[in-house]
């Protein structure tokens, strides 16, 4: 194989994909895209990928979708099939978001408690990729990690956990 099969899309679930897609258009700014409303919600976050200079690139940013839990869609069958609800437990995918220049994690983590989610962590350095990292699980069950550059010689503030 001389091209690496590419990743396009990753599809959070939710009961609710229309209150979904205002959560997240609410937190991070993305636009809303119900297609149909209610059954499938594609997050448009908008902007490229960023040139080492700080450029913009030719790449458009990866898009998100948010599926009904009942009837995934697409699916050969019209009714759909089980399991009709999301998982509350264990261990599933998470979703990174680089934080922007012109945002904080402080907003970000208010503005998504304020709207329902629980915050799982704050203020944490992970040395292996040089980022600082904060978390929270959407009244949905998912889970979304907030990353931050640190940069060439980080300076890591005292209130930080680190590994």
């Amino acid at each position: 194989m001389g091209h690496p099969n590419t990743l396009i899309f990753v599809d959070l679930v939710a009961d609710d994909p229309a209150a979904a897609g205002a959560f997240y258009a609410e937190v991070f700014g993305w636009r809303n895209d119900p297609r149909p409303e209610g059954l499938y919600h594609r997050m448009v976050p908008g902007g490229q990928f960023r040139n080492p200079d700080g450029s913009d690139s030719e790449i458009g940013n990866l898009h998100l979708g948010i599926f009904k839990a009942d009837n995934a869609r697409p699916h050969p069958e019209p009714g759909g099939v089980a399991p009709r609800s999301a998982s509350q437990e264990g261990r599933k995918p998470r979703i990174w978001v680089l934080i922007s220049d012109d945002d904080t994690p402080e907003r970000i983590l208010d503005a998504a408690a304020a709207r329902g989610a629980a915050i799982l962590w704050r203020n944490h350095y992970w040395s292996e990729f040089n980022g600082f990292n904060h978390a929270f699980r959407d009244p949905w069950g998912n889970e979304i990690v907030l990353w931050g550059k640190a940069g060439p010689e980080p300076v890591i503030p005292a209130d930080h956990t680190r590994e």
